[in-house]
């Protein structure tokens, strides 16, 4: 098969609509064969029913976590002021929605989920790479948030049990309960996801208020603590503005923007029940920076609070609500902490890796055994060392997943908007042969610019808490830029790559 794709795609296989969004044409056969299955296939124009308002609530609930808590309140932890904490985190925001309002747009148009979507500039197999970094940054997430979940099971279980609970004997330097909470947390998702999408959908629409209230009532009990939001408020930073900031600031804008670098790839999973693409533009654009924005404000308000009543910013809000001498108010906030957990972890670190796994084997992998697979994994990568302390957390992890993701990003966006302004041919991204097939299934050149943007990202990166030292030193001054780095370098590079096909060939 020789390395090239005609412009435009053949009108016997598919139609669009008025409004620009493209499905199979009417009596023309669905796709089949090794590469399609019933969850990758493209979603019918009269299934992409969501609206502006179920994209807003759908991020007001993913942004609604402990782990979006523990971004702010981590930066307090490393030494800024809430006004630099609330300023990085809008600002990065507003950075990420940008590709993620890119890559979003080929959801509602083509009904598509990520994998296959990559499937257009990685090629049909080409496409595992990208969707299985996707899925392990996934499992990576999905463990953190079910520490944290546990974590919340075993302080709750601890406060109604008593010390017999909590001073159990240590089993890898936790008590053994508090693996059994992991487990029991572990365990609830799994029935969740097993129900299907429409149930993530019902539960994410009750649990994001819920949670939001939580936040509220724990600012209202840190500032009653705390003798009102003066000592809030004047809690100096121990950067200033100076020299010192300005050093920081540039790696922890890369790793806030890595928190949501994963879903600014793999949105098209939920934008492909988009009814159209102001639905999901506006949705998005309305929930995720103002929704981070607010959380992030309200997580460094009750962590500056903690610092003024306990002499230490506690960034963990579970450790946080354990401090609190009232029961009810301890149960309160235990329980918004596992609503906010569940909310996020089965919308955000479950949908999509199991998307991304059933790509690999379509035949033989389903959306559940994915889901399956990846918690799984997410046990297996050792969460509890991630979250151990807010430098490994914001700086290793969030800083290796931007910069990878960020590569990918680089290279999709080149060549969805940029290469083929936004045209796709929806059988072709499912059959051997065609012009998304390449050589052997593979665009070797989008890998090499995945690969040449990776080492550029994270090469220079220190990988601790996990291991000692930094893999590349001479690169180390990048390491501090790494999402950009990496979508920077992969876009140019796929770029110059693609044209030496030449122009009739894209």
């Amino acid at each position: 098969m020789t390395d090239t794709a005609p412009t435009a795609p053949p009108p016997t296989t598919q139609v669009t609509l008025a409004d620009g969004r493209v499905e199979i044409a009417p009596g023309a056969p669905a796709p089949t064969g090794p590469y399609a299955n019933e969850d990758l296939l493209p979603v019918p124009v009269e299934k992409r029913t969501w609206t502006t308002y179920n994209f807003s609530a759908l991020w007001v609930g993913m942004a609604h976590n402990t782990a979006s808590w523990t971004l702010a309140s981590g930066l307090i932890a490393v030494g800024m002021d809430w006004k630099q904490a609330v300023l990085t985190i809008a600002l990065a925001n507003v950075i990420v929605l940008i590709p993620m309002l890119l890559t979003g747009h080929a959801g509602p148009k083509y009904g598509i989920p990520f994998p296959v979507f990559a499937r257009a500039s990685f090629g049909i197999r080409g496409a595992n790479l990208p969707a299985v970094v996707r899925a392990l940054v996934a499992c990576g997430w999905f463990g953190i948030q079910t520490w944290i979940g546990g974590e919340a099971i075993y302080f709750l279980a601890g406060k109604l049990i008593g010390t017999g609970w909590t001073d159990a004997a240590k089993v890898g330097g936790y008590a053994w309960t508090m693996w059994l909470s992991f487990a029991i947390f572990w365990a609830l998702q799994v029935v969740i996801i097993y129900r299907g999408m429409e149930t993530i959908r019902r539960f994410e629409n009750w649990a994001a208020p819920f949670v939001l209230v939580g936040a509220f009532v724990m600012l209202w009990w840190m500032s009653d603590k705390a003798g009102g939001f003066g000592p809030l408020l004047d809690q100096p930073s121990k950067l200033g503005w100076g020299a010192d900031f300005w050093k920081l600031f540039a790696p922890a804008l890369m790793g806030m923007i890595g928190f949501w670098s994963t879903l600014s790839l793999n949105i098209p999973d939920f934008t492909r029940y988009g009814r159209s693409q102001k639905a999901q533009t506006r949705g998005q654009a309305l929930g995720l920076p103002t929704t981070m924005t607010l959380f992030a404000f309200l997580s460094v308000m009750v962590t500056s609070g903690s610092q003024a009543v306990y002499g230490e910013a506690i960034w963990d809000p579970v450790q946080l609500a354990a401090k609190t001498d009232n029961t009810v108010g301890l149960l309160f906030a235990l329980v918004t902490v596992l609503v906010a957990t569940l909310s996020v972890n089965v919308a955000a670190n479950l949908v999509s890796p199991a998307f991304d796994f059933s790509n690999i084997a379509p035949r033989r992998i389903s959306f559940r055994a994915g889901a399956l697979a990846t918690c799984v994994l997410g046990v297996l990568i050792f969460p509890w060392k991630l979250y151990s302390d807010p430098q490994g957390y914001i700086f290793t992890w969030l800083g290796l997943v931007g910069g990878l993701l960020g590569t990918v990003a680089g290279i999709l966006i080149a060549d969805y908007w940029i290469l083929r302004r936004s045209r796709l041919d929806l059988a072709d991204l499912y059959r051997p042969g065609g012009r998304y097939w390449y050589q052997g299934g593979w665009n070797w050149r989008a890998v090499v610019a995945f690969a040449v943007g990776g080492v550029l990202a994270v090469g220079g990166a220190s990988f601790k808490p996990l291991i000692d030292g930094r893999p590349i030193p001479a690169l180390a001054d990048l390491a501090d830029y790494g999402w950009a780095v990496g979508l920077g370098t992969s876009m140019v590079l796929y770029l110059v790559l693609m044209a030496t096909r030449g122009r009739s060939t894209v």
